[in-house]
């Protein structure tokens, strides 16, 4: 029998399948919400609402995830005495993903014609995410001999970016180069911002040290399983109430300020249910094919990004069918696109490793 403590018994199969259901869900987000005329987005129609609400579960899902994946790979390293070679491949892949994320949006078409503007300079799901993996190696850097004190970084950091969120959210940072605003102000066109988005990142990682301390225990996924249901639905029904009941206890006003725009709680429990419902199939999904779309996500967003936004040449369907869809033809065609984009990153396009490798190799050759 497999020792609990190698890779593969401990291997969090779940989480390729969670992935798989995040991805899946952008690319019905993205096509349906780039291309559906307008006038069918219906606030009082009930379909539209659950679909919007869905939707929004898709990038907490994926911070998240991003946290726990990596924070536990590098705590598993530091168990094997590598987590050297773990930081250093972070890195890479971090800054990768930084690149990669202005790279997607660079108008190499336009500018050939002298069209030239900033807004390639935005920030979107992948730059906040390499940005984050930087932060998760400093933090780990600053506190890896004690993972209680880490565990209470964690914690903290991401209570406190949701806790404040009413408060900074409205901040421009005029004073900072565009570069560098954009990654903590939305008022130039930035999709995700840092904060509160590495919350997210921040509880992922939380996980990740509670998972790796206890999966090898007897029992770990049913209570789990049990404790991800349990807090997901104290977050989703109970968290603004907290937050009025410790307003009452000490008349601290961003309390009830957070109460009052209490999503990134509720989208946290949103999260853990996500989590705990998958968990509990984890064994039917060991060797399904989400979990094969699970792994090849970076290759999913990168051909769903050229094809919807015309990434490089600037023509894309957003370009022919902008706002102009049907019900009926927006979901139609969600599906048609979910099938195309999966197919080619399963035929064309090698796993995310892969990706990560050639761009490894580019870096160096660069670098001489």
């Amino acid at each position: 029998m497999t020792n609990p403590k190698t890779l593969n018994a401990n291997r969090i199969y779940f989480l390729d399948a969670v992935r798989a259901f995040a991805i899946l869900m952008m690319l019905q987000g993205h096509f349906i919400d780039t291309l559906l005329n307008p006038i069918y987005k219906d606030t009082n129609n009930i379909m539209y609402n659950i679909w919007v609400y869905f939707r929004g579960i898709t990038a907490p899902i994926f911070f998240t995830i991003s946290g726990l994946v990596f924070m536990y790979l590098l705590l598993k390293a530091k168990e094997k005495g590598k987590d050297k070679i773990r930081i250093k491949k972070g890195v890479e892949r971090g800054l990768m993903l930084i690149g990669l994320g202005y790279l997607l949006r660079i108008p190499f078409l336009g500018w050939l014609y002298g069209d030239f503007n900033s807004y390639f300079l935005v920030v979107d799901v992948l730059q906040c995410i390499g940005l984050s993996l930087l932060i998760l190696i400093g933090l780990y850097l600053l506190f890896k001999k004690n993972t209680q004190v880490l565990s209470l970084v964690f914690l903290s950091i991401g209570c406190l970016s949701f806790l404040y969120e009413p408060i900074y959210k409205g901040y421009t940072f005029d004073s900072l180069p565009l570069l560098l605003a954009n990654y903590v102000t939305k008022t130039n066109g930035s999709i995700f911002t840092i904060i509160p988005w590495f919350g997210f990142v921040s509880f992922g990682s939380l996980l990740a040290i509670l998972f790796f301390k206890h999966i090898h225990k007897k029992y770990f996924k049913l209570i789990t399983i049990g404790l991800l249901f349990s807090f997901g639905y104290i977050l989703i029904e109970y968290s603004s109430w907290v937050l009025i009941q410790l307003y009452n206890l000490t008349d601290i006003p961003i309390f009830k300020a957070s109460a009052y725009y209490n999503y990134l709680f509720t989208r946290l429990g949103n999260v853990f249910a996500i989590f705990g419902l998958f968990f509990c199939l984890e064994n039917y999904l060991k060797q399904a094919i989400i979990t094969k779309i699970g792994e090849k996500t970076l290759s999913i967003y990168c051909i769903h990004f050229v094809i919807i936004f015309g990434s490089f040449s600037g023509i894309g369907l957003k370009h022919f069918y902008y706002h102009s869809l049907t019900p009926t033809q927006a979901i139609a065609g969600a599906l048609i696109f979910i099938v195309v984009v999966c197919l080619l990153s399963f035929y064309y396009v090698k796993s995310n490793a892969f990706v990560y490798q050639q761009f490894r190799r580019l870096y160096f050759k660069i670098k001489g």
